[in-house]
């Protein structure tokens, strides 16, 4: 198996996320901001891979396989680290949820993979949504310069979760409607 420029990109993500842990718990004033743009790093890689992909033709099974696990593994991390930082109920809620959701998700597309029916859930423009914001909350709450920037990020990690909400019972819906019609 070759693995190509965009597969690459993916795996260079993946490489991130010992860097993007330690600089976290770094014991320094710039700690916050390395460790953040390391997040902001991978979210580049996560969109320049697939644009690649897509522009190149050059998709592959095993970047199909490995770019979605490579975005939920290090969001899943940054959810848990700035649970972590607040150390409050009203950060960690959303960030399980969010957590939550997508092994649902994941679970739910694994499952109508093996019943022949992997078209019926498709990325939808609301997921992607989600993710922009929920990147750009991230990105805030890892980096808290100050007051302003966490209560925006704040506000916003409560749209990425309303969000995550309203894409996974979208999802939930067509595989309802997929099976009523089939």
């Amino acid at each position: 198996m070759q693995i190509n420029i965009p597969t690459w990109l993916t795996i260079l993500r993946l490489a991130f996320i010992p860097f993007f842990i330690v600089a976290f718990y770094l014991p320094f004033s710039w700690a916050p901001l390395t460790c953040a743009m390391i997040f902001v790093l991978a979210a580049a890689t996560d969109w320049f891979d697939g644009f690649l992909a897509s522009r190149w033709k050059q998709t592959t099974r095993f970047g199909a396989f490995l770019d979605p696990v490579a975005d939920k593994i290090i969001v899943a991390i940054a959810l848990i680290l700035i649970s972590e930082r607040y150390h409050v109920w009203w950060v960690t809620l959303p960030a399980a949820t969010m957590i939550s959701r997508e092994i649902i998700v994941s679970a739910l597309r694994e499952w109508m993979a093996e019943l022949g029916k992997h078209n019926s859930i498709v990325v939808s423009k609301l997921a992607k949504l989600k993710t922009t914001v929920q990147m750009i909350s991230l990105i805030g709450l890892l980096w808290s310069p100050g007051y302003n920037v966490e209560m925006i990020s704040m506000i916003l990690l409560y749209v990425a979760t309303v969000l995550s909400f309203s894409s996974m019972f979208r999802y939930f819906n067509a595989v309802w409607k997929n099976f009523l019609n089939g």
